[in-house]
């Protein structure tokens, strides 16, 4: 990816004039060996980084950088494919955990961390969620590190016990509104736990990963396919809805995320210096070329919120993004676009139950690709 930048008038960098911190959904070796993570730190005011099966899958596959390393590792041929793996993920959440540090520090615990998620394929096993992301936790030990837990049913307890027990989560594969909300009241309690238990509440972190471009992709798919046979009038109102399902969605996700963290309860952990949860826009590439390159980091800006940016539409913004205070804007029309949805007999929850099933196995075939090729090399 590019590393030209320029510090004044940099998209990127305005960007946390609207209190939103930018990070990274991108992570490979030279990042960190060639000095381009730190030059985006520098000239870009980057904040953070986000790794997924997917991630490491293109990074370790798609090029010969780790081949060495892997080599080292495969000779003593003690190791499984997974322990290999993760040997060499965890170098290099290691690395780049210590080039963000600190901002970390600068941040006062805020920025600075690096995310590294638990096997796909525990999305459904509370307890074995909770044992791998203690292990990763431990192995990996940096204090700015986040461990990735997918927001599924089996999940929400595992995240409740592992921020109760200190240990920094990203929950991630967020797409409803509601599984939002029990995330957050998760991390809510788990902060409540460790006051009553005489513990710390300001150094844990955490940031709840909300999707984004796949609500639209879905949601078009299914315009699309309604279209045939419709109305006139059934007609015009599909096409209002073209594009505008993730955003709004997203929206009505943060005013929850307001609500949450405001009032007394809440106010009684900031109190002991608890830092919120922030929202993080997850899948802000669009993937619908009609659509501006930069729409889903453009419209979704605002305080206290995190976008954790693929390296094309990090790129892109940079070059010609138009930073506003955005997220706050018409929210009312948000849930109109909404109840517009529904009328056009599209289920919203439909949508999202799809997208966390097919997200949960879209990892595990990385997963499994990845360990399948680091056992061919």
């Amino acid at each position: 990816m590019s590393t030209i930048s320029t510090t004044i008038g940099n998209p990127l960098k305005q960007l946390t004039r609207f209190g939103q911190s930018v990070w990274l959904d991108y992570i490979r070796r030279s990042l960190m060996t060639s000095g381009e993570l730190r030059r985006m730190v520098d000239q870009d005011g980057l904040g953070g980084m986000t790794s997924n099966p997917a991630i490491f899958e293109k990074a370790i596959v798609g090029g010969e950088e780790y081949a060495d390393f892997l080599a080292q590792l495969k000779a003593d041929g003690s190791l499984d494919a997974k322990a290999l793996y993760e040997k060499l993920a965890i170098r290099d959440i290691q690395d780049a955990a210590d080039v963000l540090r600190p901002i970390y520090h600068q941040s006062a615990r805020r920025d600075g961390y690096v995310s590294l998620e638990v096997a796909p394929y525990l999305a459904h096993d509370t307890g074995a969620t909770i044992e791998e992301a203690r292990r990763l936790w431990a192995t990996v030990n940096r204090p700015n590190l986040m461990i990735k837990v997918p927001g599924t049913a089996a999940g929400v307890p595992a995240i409740e016990t592992l921020l109760s027990e200190g240990i920094n989560v990203n929950t991630t594969l967020l797409f409803s509104q509601e599984m939002y909300e029990e995330v957050a009241w998760a991390f809510v309690r788990a902060l409540e736990k460790r006051m009553e238990q005489g513990l710390e509440v300001s150094g844990i972190a955490g940031v709840a990963s909300f999707f984004v471009s796949r609500i639209d992709t879905a949601a078009d798919g299914l315009i699309d396919r309604k279209l045939s046979g419709s109305s006139d009038a059934e007609r015009a109102l599909l096409e209002s809805l073209r594009g505008k399902v993730a955003i709004a969605n997203a929206k009505l996700a943060y005013e929850r995320y307001q609500r949450i963290f405001s009032g007394m309860r809440w106010d009684t952990l900031a109190a002991k210096g608890a830092q919120t949860q922030r929202v993080l826009w997850a899948s802000t590439s669009t993937k619908n070329p009609k659509l501006r390159d930069v729409l889903y980091v453009e419209e979704l800006i605002g305080k206290d919120t995190v976008n954790t940016i693929p390296p094309a539409t990090y790129d892109a913004f940079r070059d010609h993004g138009e930073p506003r205070a955005s997220l706050a804007e018409d929210v009312g029309g948000a849930r109109q676009v909404m109840l517009d949805l529904a009328a056009a007999g599209i289920s919203i929850q439909q949508v999202t139950d799809d997208l966390v099933t097919a997200g949960v196995k879209q990892f595990e075939d990385a997963f499994g690709n990845l360990l399948a090729a680091i056992e061919y090399k």
